[in-house]
């Protein structure tokens, strides 16, 4: 509903002389566009995955509402929840790693940056991975890398197509050379899911930057994009200073990396989970019924 139906929809006022009942919009009724500046009903807006109708800008998802948003209901069952990074380097910029990490842990309900788990989509069983970059800017560090490393195993031991969903800044400063191996030892899994001739499917949200593009954001079979999503390595500036030239406009969106072949498609929100289940449908083969063993046999058989 806009926020000119919802005036359109008001009861008349009542005639002069007579008290008018003062009514009060509680906070996060209404929520506004980022980008083109539209009030939405926030209920509304939730209903649309979080798409604005007006203009179609893709508003920040929190990975738990995009797991509701791509998974059958009740079909999540997260893995490795339990792991929880350390402070190897003791790092400290303004404020110890382990302080950030704490307060992080706090804020949003998660132990890092990623969950991990199995679910159904369009009643397909897959594994599914899900980047949260209200955690440090989705960044990866140790745990991360493990834990996708963890569920790329457990999905080609399983013989599961397997979905990322990407957002974040890149590797995780605070944690240095530990963070940049994350890069490698998750690119050899998927390098053995492949191996099984198993699907891998790679989402990427804004943003999608550093070393998650230098690594398991970019290895998919697949490669699917938001709309407008920031995607990159190295930043703007930065490679402007280096080319010593100006980027186009559009540089390192979804739409300009589509235009020049790396990514295979550019999905809206509202339309994720179909083409996703569609796509779970077309490139996985059918189950083997025989000398083959799940994780979860009582929900991925049912």
């Amino acid at each position: 509903m806009s926020l000119f139906d919802w005036f359109a929809n008001r009861p008349k006022a009542a005639p002069l002389g007579q008290e008018q009942q003062q009514r009060e919009i509680a906070d996060g009724l209404w929520t506004k566009c980022i980008s083109c500046g539209a009030l939405t009903y926030t209920k509304d807006l939730h209903l649309n995955n979080k798409v604005c109708p007006e203009c179609g800008y893709h508003h920040s998802v929190k990975s738990q509402e995009r797991l509701k948003q791509l998974l059958d209901a009740d079909t999540w069952q997260p893995l490795n929840e339990q792991l929880m990074a350390s402070d190897p380097l003791h790092f400290i910029d303004r404020k110890p790693y382990s302080e950030r990490l704490r307060e992080m842990q706090h804020k949003t309900g998660l132990n890092d940056a990623i969950q991990t788990g199995f679910g159904k989509m369009g009643n397909a069983p897959v594994a599914v991975g899900v980047m949260d970059f209200n955690f440090m800017g989705g960044s990866m560090g140790s745990v991360v890398g493990e834990k996708i490393t963890r569920l790329v195993e457990q999905a080609t031991q399983n013989h599961l197509p397997l979905i990322l969903v990407c957002a974040s800044g890149g590797a995780r400063m605070q944690e240095g050379m530990l963070s940049l191996m994350q890069m490698a030892k998750t690119s050899a899994a998927l390098g053995r899911h492949r191996q099984a001739n198993l699907l891998y499917i790679s989402v990427l949200t804004h943003p999608t930057t550093g070393g998650v593009t230098a690594s398991f954001a970019m290895l998919g079979d697949l490669i699917l994009a938001e709309p407008k999503a920031l995607i990159g390595f190295a930043g703007r500036r930065v490679i402007e200073q280096t080319l010593r030239e100006k980027l186009p406009e559009n540089f390192q969106t979804a739409e300009y990396l589509l235009q020049h072949g790396f990514v295979d498609m550019i999905v809206p929100r509202t339309q994720l989970k179909n083409t996703l289940a569609q796509l779970l449908r077309l490139h996985t083969p059918p189950t083997p019924s025989v000398g083959h063993r799940y994780v979860t046999p009582g929900f991925l058989l049912s």
